[in-house]
This record gives C-alpha cells, structure tokens and sequence, in this order.
C-alpha cells in the first residue's frame, strides 16, 4: 500500500488540473492562462515577473508568452519596477476580476467535489500527514544538497 501512496499523492494535481481545464474552457482560458491569472490574484498585484514565474513552476521566459496573450486579452498589464527599469511588475486589469470570480467559483465547487465523504477533521488530518510527509522531503533534500557540497 505504502508503495503507491507516492504514485497517488502525484496523480492528484494533474487530475485537478484537468478536471478545472474542462469547467474552464468554455471561458477561452487554457490552462497556462489560468493558472498565471489564479496565481497572480493570490499573491497580490505588482508581482515581479521572475518572482510569479518562481511561484506558479515555471522558467521566467516561458512565462513571458503566457503575459503577452494575457495582456492582449486586456487581462494583465507589465509595468516596469520603480527601482530597476529591467525588471517588469504584473498587475491584474479590472477586466480579470469577473474572471477570476469565475475561477474562483468553479475551483471551490471541484474542491467541493473532490472532498466529498471527507469530514473538516478527515481534511484537516490529511492536511497535518502532508505537512509532515513534505518536512521529512525537505530535510532529506537539505541533508542531500549538504552531502553533494561536502
């Protein structure tokens, strides 16, 4: 059992994602987009854009196409940062916050969904199993990376 517990815990975010590309597609929004746009939302306005791209997964330049057609749609906006002109910040436009209703609508109900049979404590015991699965991860990477240096 112990053994595909691994496999399971790696399944679940792309079947979330999938079953949120279904709900969202008919809004125009792929995946990439949403996800930039979700992403954006949560952490704030005026996000550098290496900094969101750090967040959402992914390399900075792949996340430069993904702004440009967001920006076309007149969902974002790219302003350079006061203290260094190179650097550009994100801003969500008044015209994504419909949207993002919208996702945030649609995300609660799968969510909803997903955890059905599962009481407050049932999710709130998964919740403390991660959280302590994911501490145990990152001390062996630490230990690792300390190892390689040495």
């Amino acid at each position: 059992m112990a053994s595909s517990i691994g496999f399971r815990i790696a399944r679940l975010p792309h079947l979330w994602r999938s079953i949120l590309d279904r709900r969202l597609a008919p809004l125009g929004l792929t995946q990439t987009r949403w996800v930039t746009l979700y992403h954006l939302w949560r952490l704030g306005d005026g996000q550098p854009q290496c900094d969101l791209a750090r967040a959402i997964g992914v390399e900075a330049p792949s996340l430069v196409r993904t702004l440009s057609q967001l920006e076309e749609q007149g969902l974002v906006e790219r302003r350079a940062c006061d203290s260094d002109r190179r650097s550009k910040r994100i801003y969500l436009t008044a015209a994504a916050m419909p949207l993002l209703e919208q996702i945030d609508s649609v995300a609660q109900e799968a969510r909803k969904e997903m955890f059905e049979g599962l009481s407050e404590a049932d999710l709130e015991q998964l919740g403390e199993w991660l959280e302590r699965i994911e501490q145990n991860g990152l001390a062996i990477q630490a230990r690792d990376l300390q190892e390689a240096a040495s």
